[in-house]
This record gives structure tokens, sequence and C-alpha cells, in this order.
């Protein structure tokens, strides 16, 4: 028994998302509108033992508040995945996440993230390992429905073998990338393979959910267990709210979040580049009269300081 077996059907997850839902933000999401489990950035396995350990252990900082939390890692080196997830059991995660779906060609190039559709066996041993490092911490997957074509029928089983807590797949293959609308009728037919084969792996669907409501009816259409919501949750914390939705917030409150999320990351990651944050202003500053001028202000600024005056003054004449 793992904390999934404990969680109520649909599971409404947080996707992991690179230079988005990092330590600052997911503190944000935690006490606005936290989602049922909660994934960390993902981080390179190799990095962590092979040069980067400073910087990268810091992404995997986490709060009691976030909990059920899961690292993410990628390699393509199975004794770097077992070193990884006996690190996330020392630092006290609730799961590993294994990264087979990531698009990214610098992370291809080492034979993750995506590139583990081409080699089934290798993807089978990383996730062994992973579970021989996990301990008794759940270990799950998030890959695609194939590389250049659908590979469902041959993928999915692999990974089923393995006996994965959970196996996220975005709907898509990794050649369309986010170019075509996520196809769910490939959801639906993941949920009926893993039923044919008489596995206890949960299934969640991932791709072009626009809030919890659309989740909702996805899961009724294809049976899964859960849904991995992502880009949604740029600018709105409160996306998982049950009794708060964004659409009526008012200003002062959308931007009184945005500064405190500002303080957060300026306070948590100071090694990272305050460019990172402006990337959330757009989505936060948007949707009102006066929302495009005070956005081009923030876009302007070098600190989290800067950004609580120039709102301060914003609130303080509208």
């Amino acid at each position: 028994m793992t904390f999934w077996n404990n969680l109520k059907k649909p599971i409404m997850v947080l996707a992991p998302l690179a230079d988005v839902t990092d330590p600052a933000f997911r503190r944000i999401i935690a006490k606005y509108g936290k989602p049922d489990v909660m994934w960390t950035e993902f981080v390179s396995a190799d990095g962590l033992f092979l040069g980067g350990y400073e910087h990268l252990i810091q992404d995997l900082a986490f709060t009691e508040a976030e909990r059920p939390i899961v690292a993410q890692f990628f390699t393509s080196k199975p004794e770097m995945m077992k070193k990884a997830a006996e690190l996330a059991r020392e630092l006290g995660f609730d799961g590993i996440d294994i990264n087979m779906g990531c698009p990214d060609k610098s992370v291809e190039k080492q034979g993750a993230g995506a590139a583990s559709i081409k080699n089934p066996k290798l993807a089978q041993e990383i996730i062994l390992a992973a579970k021989q490092g996990a301990g008794n911490l759940p270990v799950s997957v998030k890959t695609r429905i194939g590389y250049n074509k659908n590979e469902l029928e041959t993928w999915l089983p692999a990974l089923l073998e393995t006996n994965p807590a959970v196996i996220t797949i975005h709907a898509r293959t990794r050649k369309e990338m986010s170019n075509v609308p996520a196809r769910w009728e490939h959801i639906r037919r993941a949920v009926e393979i893993r039923n044919e084969l008489g596995s206890q792996t949960l299934i969640f669907g991932n791709g072009d959910v626009t809030d919890i409501k659309d989740a909702r009816k996805k899961v009724l259409e294809t049976k899964c267990d859960g849904v991995m919501l992502g880009r949604a949750i740029f600018g709105n914390p409160w996306l998982f709210n049950k009794q708060v939705s964004r659409g009526i917030l008012d200003t002062k409150e959308v931007l009184k979040v945005l500064v405190e999320h500002t303080k957060l990351f300026s306070e948590l990651l100071p090694h990272k580049s305050f460019a990172i944050m402006k990337k959330h202003f757009k989505a936060y500053v948007t949707g009102w009269d006066g929302a495009k001028e005070l956005r081009m202000k923030l876009m302007e600024t070098q600190n989290a300081g800067e950004v609580e005056g120039i709102v301060n003054r914003y609130l303080l004449h509208s």
C-alpha cells in the first residue's frame, strides 16, 4: 500500500513544468489551491551526482504543506536512477517519477526523456533501478503515446511489465510536440490495455486540460484514474481550489499573490535568473482594463522590491 491507494478517484495532480513549478510557485499553489499530488520540476539524475548537486538540490526543496509530493528525475543510466531514488527517499519524498516524455533536445541527446520510448528494454531497466533505490516508495512514469507514431500497443505493455504505481500519458507523440490537439481517445485505449493485462497500475491522462471541470469530463470519457494538469496553472494558483476560481477574484487579490510569489522566488531561488519569474507576469496580469500597461512596467523590473513598488502604486491609483 502506498499513498496512491489512499487518494479518492479521480486523482487531480499538478504536472512537473521546468522553470514553472519550482519551490516558490509550489508553495503558492499549496497555499491557494492544492492538487491531490504535486511534482517537482524534472531534475537530472546525472547532474545530481556528476557535478551539479548544489543547484539541483535546491530544485528538490519542499515543505510539508506540499505533501504528497513526488520527485521527478531523468537519465538513461539505471545506476544513476537508483542513486537519485535513494536520495529522494533520504530527502523524505512520497514518491519518485521518471520522465520518459520530455522532448527537449538536450535531454534526448542523453538518451533520456522521450528518447526512452525508442529503447523499451533500457526503460524497463531504469524503472526497476528506481524501484531498487526507492525502497518502499512508489515509482511512477510520465511518458507519451509514442515517438514518431502511436506506439501504445507495444510501449505501454513494456512499461506495465515493471508494475509502476502510476503511468501518466501525454496524449501526443514526441514528433507532434504540442503542435496538434491532444487526442484523449488514446488515453481511453491505454486504460483498456491496462485492464486487458490485469495490471493494477493507475493510468493518468495529460494534455490540453483547461480546468478541473474539463479534467472530470475527460475522466468520464476515458475511464482513466486521474488527470495531470500543466499549463492551466500559469497565473492561476487557484486552479485546484474547490471554493475559489480565478474568475471571481478581484484584481487586488491576484496582484497580492503575484507579489507574494515574486518575493518567494527571490528568497528561495537566488541562483536563478529573474527572467524566469517574469514569465509568470503575463499570466497573472491579464483580463482587465489597464492590465497590458501594468504588465509592460513589470517586465522592466529587476527584483521583487521593484515589482512590489509598481504594484502598490498601481493599486493606489486604480
